[in-house]
């Protein structure tokens, strides 16, 4: 049996599947993200580590521990782990939604025009390098002191082993790395003035990255297995779904929202904010876009009208209501496809006083949708076409959400028929000693089908939602000149 662990921004999840793909037993244990000030979003480190002891106490009374053979990671992208030269983690994990870093940005991308052509993808602040630059900047008594920088999933890697690794999946999230190369790029290392002793070795997804210690196996209650380098938690997620060839795609409603396009090459369009990667999988890449605010804006809502989403989702299903005046604007934690900017804002529009929660909730849905309709039309400029999509994440379990999303990409959109398969599945498939096998696809209900009676509607809330934008930016309401209005 294999291990994959999931390291996600609101929960840590550990998957176990058997030699035939099919999962055996799964945990989650939760996790909660601090905001200690305007557009700050982070995590402590011990606290994964808890979550991992969490985890596998709940597996144990699911299965024997013991015949675990290996483990696979997965996790949130970008995030910046500090270490000093005794493994001691000096500051806060800065996560991929923390958007302090604007200015390191704008240097990176005013250092030259060689910038692009090595890293093939635009400096947004989610990445990690523009973090550490910020931390540098800032926080110069941490910086000085780190030794080394971890991705959040391997740091638990780390935990786990003590070796000091990555792969070119979750690299390429950093700006360091040269996607195309699958390397670490001496080019973008001295922009972003770090040192190529101060990051791990990069190892491809299934390759083997070092074995658990034996005593934190003992506490675990495993053997001292191996760990492979496994990869960021979209590519698992795509290879959890069995995609591992180009054009394949999906639809990711998490906390985030992301759309998916596996690629045979490194492809990148910077200027159309597409996120140019290399795939966890030897030769092969991907592309995707990303809506910073996708069912975290559904979450908010509720949240907002003192509800669940469940209850939200419910009443707006019960009601029959298809169409509403009201445009939302996903931007609650700034955006990053298409606009690029972490000061974005949210924006509720054509409110009047017969509006209800029921139109707030589907301009909510509706709003994501557009969101992701910028990044479909981002990805076709960047030489991805999907005429069909698989829909994962939680929001996902809402068949309304995925028949409108049907209705505003004009795609087919197929639900999992299962269980959500997830990145920890990726994570876990890494993990199999036999990675000549092609992995099996994730099996589908019957999709969603655009429909050609809301094409009208769909198009006419679109061209409203994309004329927000420009005017919120030539008021003054979004971007550094809004600091005041904070």
């Amino acid at each position: 049996m294999y291990l994959g662990l999931d390291l996600g921004t609101s929960g840590l999840k550990g998957v176990v599947i058997g030699d035939d793909h099919q999962i055996v037993a799964s945990a989650v244990a939760e996790l909660t993200v601090q905001r200690p000030g305007a557009n700050a979003s982070e995590q402590d480190p011990a606290s994964w580590v808890a979550a991992i002891h969490q985890v596998m106490d709940q597996l144990k009374h699911r299965l024997d521990l013991k015949a675990i053979a290996r483990i696979g990671l997965s996790g949130q992208m970008h995030g910046s782990v500090h270490l000093d030269a005794s493994g001691r983690v000096l500051r806060p994990c800065m996560l991929w939604n923390d958007g302090r870093a604007v200015s390191q940005c704008q240097a990176l991308m005013a250092s030259g025009d060689d910038w692009l052509a090595h890293s093939g993808n635009l400096a947004m602040p989610g990445f990690t390098a523009p973090k550490v630059m910020w931390v540098r900047e800032h926080e110069p008594a941490v910086f000085d002191q780190t030794a080394h920088i971890l991705l959040p999933k391997d740091y638990l890697r780390y935990y786990l082993t003590g070796e000091l690794a990555t792969d070119p999946s979750d690299a390429s999230g950093t700006l360091w790395l040269n996607p195309g190369t699958r390397a670490w790029d001496d080019l973008l290392l001295a922009r972003a003035g770090v040192r190529r002793e101060q990051l791990p070795q990069v190892l491809e997804g299934p390759d083997e990255s070092g074995r658990v210690k034996a005593e934190v196996a003992a506490a675990l209650g495993i053997q001292p297995i191996p760990v492979v380098a496994g990869g960021g938690d979209n590519a698992c997620g795509a290879l959890g779904l069995g995609m591992s060839e180009s054009n394949q795609g999906f639809v990711s409603l998490g906390t985030s929202g992301v759309l998916f396009a596996v690629s045979d090459r490194h492809r990148p369009c910077p200027s159309q904010t597409v996120h140019a990667f290399a795939h966890a999988i030897p030769k092969t890449w991907h592309q995707m876009t990303v809506t910073l605010s996708a069912a975290q804006s559904l979450s908010w809502l509720a949240s907002l009208v003192n509800r669940t989403v469940p209850d939200l989702l419910g009443a707006l299903v019960a009601s029959g209501k298809q169409r509403t005046p009201v445009v939302f604007l996903p931007y609650l934690n700034g955006e990053r496809s298409p606009h690029n900017n972490p000061d974005a804002r949210g924006l509720f529009f054509n409110l009047s006083s017969a509006t209800d929660s029921l139109d707030m909730t589907l301009a909510v849905l509706e709003g994501v949708a557009f969101s992701m309709r910028d990044g479909q039309a981002a990805l076709a400029t960047a030489g991805s076409q999907i005429d069909q999509l698989t829909a994962i994440g939680g929001g996902s379990r809402s068949a309304l959400w995925l028949q409108i999303i049907a209705n505003v990409l004009g795609v087919d959109v197929h639900p999992l028929a299962g269980a959500d398969q997830g990145a920890a599945v990726g994570a876990a498939r890494l993990a199999m000693p036999d990675q000549a096998q092609a992995y099996p696809k994730a099996v589908t209900s019957a999709p969603k089908h655009p429909d050609a009676a809301a094409r009208g509607y769909v198009d006419d809330k679109y061209r409203a939602y994309r004329a927000l934008y420009p005017v919120c930016s030539q008021l003054g309401l979004v971007g550094q000149q809004s600091e005041h209005l904070r």
